[in-house]
């Protein structure tokens, strides 16, 4: 393996068959290549749906009213249903071994302003546990509380961009704003993760907001968190528990698939990381695929190069080269440049993901990587195989008897 006249000869045909040397490292190279840009894909697109989802807490469960499809109990189909705080109450009172916490939202739209700014957001009516389901983080002041909850109090908690909009660089918390046609004292400011349009929110008690809409007691949306402990088929129970309940005091037939809808975040992610995973598998036999191909090219490579170098090993055999020799040299040279093109295409492979992930985003590829021990790995199968590509010809090529190779034209 270490001999110095073995690796000279080595050097000395690929230097006079350079096109041939090209054309087998091509091959190799480009199979790494291809496996390792479609694999890191892969994990770009898990990336984006975790992105996705993780923005929120994936615990959580979101109720929605809608319109009725069936007659029941004497009442038409087609009638709308309505949440109000009732409901809040009977869920804590009913759903205490699965609920972590709850909260309602009620999102209007306003024109909000202050001195001479003003912008359109949309406002929310919010309990404290809002917080929590929507992964808010305060950079300044703090968020709605059960004081503000119980006192109604004209309190708001306006997003960064918000913030930004209306007071610049000037300090946001204790400052008054016109939000439709009431006044709010602003007491904190937040920030999302979720990007800049979580950011153009403002939060404010939902009592408050029920106050202003003539007293009311209706909500929009529940938003519920089950105890994570309870796992996904947990939540599972707990929505066909929760739906059958709901049904029964709204008056909604067991059968009817509307009225009341449900969005279960955990089941949802749980569905959506499958399909990645399944998304991956395929990516990934797509770039199998191109190491098989890199594989057999190898291999048709070196078939074409024992048989163009027939009479020469004719010659090695009548001077006495032993077939274990003759092996040796052919698998040397063959595993040289699979090696070196395999790393070749796995060093440019890392360097292209590196260079073009942040430009996938607008494709639902986010920061797409491949893993170094799997990078090697299939960098190491492809040497292996290469090298038996050039095993399986150059064991042929050994057997021939040296008169049948000299007269080989």
């Amino acid at each position: 393996m270490f001999s110095r006249d073995r690796w000279l000869e080595i050097f000395e045909t690929i230097r006079k068959n350079k096109l041939r040397t090209f054309l087998s490292g091509f091959t190799v190279a480009l199979g790494i290549f291809i496996f390792i840009i479609l694999f890191g894909f892969g994990n770009g697109l898990k990336n984006q749906f975790q992105e996705f989802f993780l923005d929120d807490a994936t615990n959580t469960i979101s109720l929605f009213a809608g319109k009725t499809s069936k007659p029941y109990k004497g009442f038409k189909s087609n009638r709308r249903i309505e949440f109000d705080n009732s409901d809040l109450a009977d869920i804590k009172e009913n759903f205490p071994f699965f609920l972590e916490y709850i909260t309602p939202r009620i999102s209007r739209g306003a024109t909000v302003k202050y001195k001479n700014e003003f912008d359109n957001y949309t406002t929310r009516g919010v309990g404290p546990a809002h917080q929590f389901a929507e992964k808010t983080i305060i950079m300044k002041g703090r968020y709605i509380n059960e004081d503000d909850v119980k006192n109604k109090t004209k309190y708001a908690v306006i997003g960064r961009l918000v913030a930004q909009d209306l007071f610049g660089q000037e300090d946001a918390i204790g400052k008054f704003i016109d939000v439709g046609n009431s006044v709010f004292k602003v007491i904190g400011v937040f920030q999302d993760d979720g990007g800049d349009r979580e950011e153009r929110y403002i939060y404010i008690p939902y009592t408050t907001r029920q106050l202003l809409e003539k007293s009311n007691d209706k909500v929009d949306e529940i938003v519920l968190a089950f105890k994570p402990q309870i796992g996904h088929s947990g939540s599972l129970v707990f929505e066909r528990k929760l739906r059958e309940f709901l049904k029964k005091k709204k008056s909604i037939a067991p059968s009817d698939p509307n009225g009341i809808f449900f969005r279960n975040r955990a089941d949802a992610l749980k569905q959506n990381q499958q399909f990645a995973n399944v998304l991956q598998l395929i990516v990934t036999f797509v770039g199998l695929g191109t190491l098989i191909a890199g594989i057999i090219g190898i291999s048709n490579i070196m078939v074409f190069v024992v048989k163009e170098r027939t009479k020469e090993l004719g010659i090695r055999k009548a001077l006495g080269a032993t077939p274990k020799s003759v092996i040796q040299m052919i698998l040397h040279e063959s595993i040289f440049i699979t090696t070196i093109s395999g790393y070749v295409g796995l060093f440019i492979g890392i360097f292209v993901l590196k260079s073009i992930g942040v430009s996938l985003q607008d494709y639902f590829i986010k920061d797409p990587y491949i893993d170094t021990s799997t990078a090697l790995f299939a960098t190491v199968i492809l040497i292996l195989f290469g090298g038996i590509a050039g095993y399986i010809p150059a064991k042929r090529a050994a057997r021939i008897k040296p008169i049948v190779a000299l007269r080989d034209e």
